[in-house]
């Protein structure tokens, strides 16, 4: 059993110890809106928080926050239960690596919603502590999801005929990210991308 379950369980725990390494160390080293360049333009570390689901889309209100989080843990049992099963009925391997990738991204995100509030401060108009002895900036399940990624890679303004947009600025890529969206995006594009080869 624990033999079959090794692949899941290992790509779960990597994407994990990535995305929280990287979130822990982006929160206790740079204040809110800091920014530096990784590769030019294009490819920017740029902390950002947000309330809510992947590439900063949110639920008003605090209500709104509780029921993302309730949803995002039941929603994480189901995508756990469902992949215990595929592991085994010896599922195609790159349907397990792709559900995998969405499990760990899922969680990845949950542990910032449901603990970040509790063992850091806030990040502004300070850099953030670890376990602050005044305690955390928020309660159970209201923690911020910390994203970084920043990929302006195209910027101009749309041509003036196109209807609606014309001559509007244009940014591609706008939203900031984090692993845990990355590991989601890629196992649902996989997944997309091979579904008639995975659901026979």
């Amino acid at each position: 059993m624990l033999s079959i379950l090794k692949k899941p369980v290992v790509i779960v725990f990597l994407v994990l110890l990535v995305d929280q390494a990287l979130k822990i160390w982006v929160k206790t080293h740079m204040m809110l809106g800091e920014e530096f360049s990784v590769f030019g333009d294009w490819f920017i570390i740029h902390f950002i928080e947000n309330n809510g689901m992947a590439f900063g889309m949110e639920l008003a209100g605090k209500f709104g926050k509780v029921i993302l989080s309730v949803f995002r843990i039941v929603a994480v049992i189901g995508i756990g239960y469902y992949l215990y099963q595929l592991t085994l009925k010896k599922a195609p391997t790159g349907l397990i690596i792709s559900i995998s990738l969405v499990l760990a991204g899922a969680v990845g995100n949950i542990i910032d919603s449901a603990f970040y509030g509790l063992i850091f401060n806030d990040s502004y108009p300070q850099v953030a502590s670890l376990f602050p002895a005044e305690g955390g900036y928020s309660t159970f399940l209201h923690g911020k999801v910390v994203d970084m990624f920043y990929f302006p890679l195209w910027e101009g303004n749309f041509p003036q005929w196109l209807p609606f947009w014309g001559g509007e600025h244009f940014l591609f890529f706008r939203p900031v990210f984090n692993v845990a969206d990355s590991a989601i995006t890629i196992g649902i594009a996989i997944i997309l991308l091979f579904q008639r080869k995975y659901f026979k």
